[in-house]
């Protein structure tokens, strides 16, 4: 079912900083920052050659990332995206499996313009994972 890893994701206090770290500091190539109101953050990726690293701001105090950085307001990890082929037959293979998907378990279109899904870090070892259909 799973692809390759399309993108680790980290959310970070401060999108200006954390681009300027990766782009002056690391020499890697970043993307303008793109708000996506759906998923209530604001994104950048750091292209590298063999994945992304998508960098996460809160976008509003509703947003999910808000809370995380509450807890961590540092920044840190916050999930991982694998590509599948087919989102809906992954995610019904995976509610059948006993995975929990966030939401009402339909696929939103991400920031890449396809569809995903997010599963419940408590079936993954507290790990938070995105699925996005390639």
């Amino acid at each position: 079912m799973l692809g390759r890893v399309n993108h680790v994701a980290i959310a970070v206090p401060d999108l200006a900083a954390a681009t300027a770290a990766y782009r002056d500091t690391l020499g890697a190539t970043v993307s303008a920052p793109q708000a996506l109101p759906e998923h209530g953050v604001t994104v950048v990726f750091v292209e590298l050659p063999n994945t992304k690293i998508e960098l996460l701001q809160p976008l509003g105090t509703d947003s999910p990332i808000a809370a995380f950085l509450e807890k961590s307001p540092s920044g840190g990890m916050h999930h991982i995206c694998y590509e599948v082929g087919d989102i809906l037959v992954a995610r019904d293979q995976l509610i059948r499996g006993g995975a929990r998907v966030l939401g009402n378990g339909q696929p939103k279109i991400g920031a890449h313009g396809k569809p995903v899904l997010f599963l419940h870090p408590k079936d993954f070892f507290g790990t938070l994972i995105e699925l996005e259909q390639v």
